[in-house]
């Protein structure tokens, strides 16, 4: 039965959709094509019809889970407006966020593995890394004396290396620890975290 030009899309937007998931589940050589377009309920030989390459799939479904994840700042920043960055912090150094292997953060769940892959991959992360630079810089302001970006990119590198390493262990109250840690830090250099120091449970 031939597919039509609207269910060759729809599939192939499944497909980006899955792979965003099972990629930062398994990582991007850590999975097969042949499990990928199962996961979308399609045949490998449908893949072939629908991107150049592993390589092309790997780079749309990045950006697609950086657009996810994104989408999840703006959400949580939107339910405290009067204090945006604590809200982002809440979620994202949280246990729940931690055990999110294929929903969370692909800097943290991908990160690694993008410094392996070719140019397309990596400006897929870039252009993700610098939407959340971009939010995290309206919120805080840009400290005297940093240079452009510099305060977000050190509140950005605390949360994701936070992140990673809560995962990486298998002591429940170290992993703990190192979010509650990291949050501790990211507020202290915040407004409100000068305003209000200790506010973080």
């Amino acid at each position: 039965m031939r597919v039509t030009r609207q269910q060759a899309e729809e599939n192939r937007q499944t497909v980006i959709d899955v792979a965003s998931r099972l990629f930062r589940q398994h990582g991007f050589d850590g999975i097969g094509l042949k499990d990928l377009m199962a996961g979308a309920g399609l045949t490998q030989g449908a893949f072939y019809k629908q991107f150049d390459s592993k390589d092309d799939l790997a780079a749309q479904a990045s950006r697609r889970a950086l657009e996810s994840a994104l989408g999840r700042w703006v959400a949580a920043a939107e339910s405290s407006p009067e204090d945006p960055l604590s809200a982002v912090v809440d979620f994202y150094l949280s246990t729940g966020h931690c055990a999110e292997k294929t929903d969370g953060c692909p800097v943290v769940a991908l990160g690694s593995d993008a410094a392996r892959q070719g140019p397309e991959v990596k400006t897929s992360f870039e252009g993700g890394i610098r939407e959340y630079l971009d939010l995290l810089s309206g919120w805080i302001g840009k400290a005297e004396g940093d240079a452009p970006d510099g305060k977000a990119m050190a509140i950005l590198s605390t949360m994701v290396g936070a992140v990673l390493l809560a995962r990486a262990v298998n002591d429940q109250e170290m992993s703990k620890r190192f979010l509650e840690a990291a949050a501790e830090s990211v507020l202290q250099r915040s407004p409100a975290g000068e305003a209000h120091p200790g506010r973080r449970q």
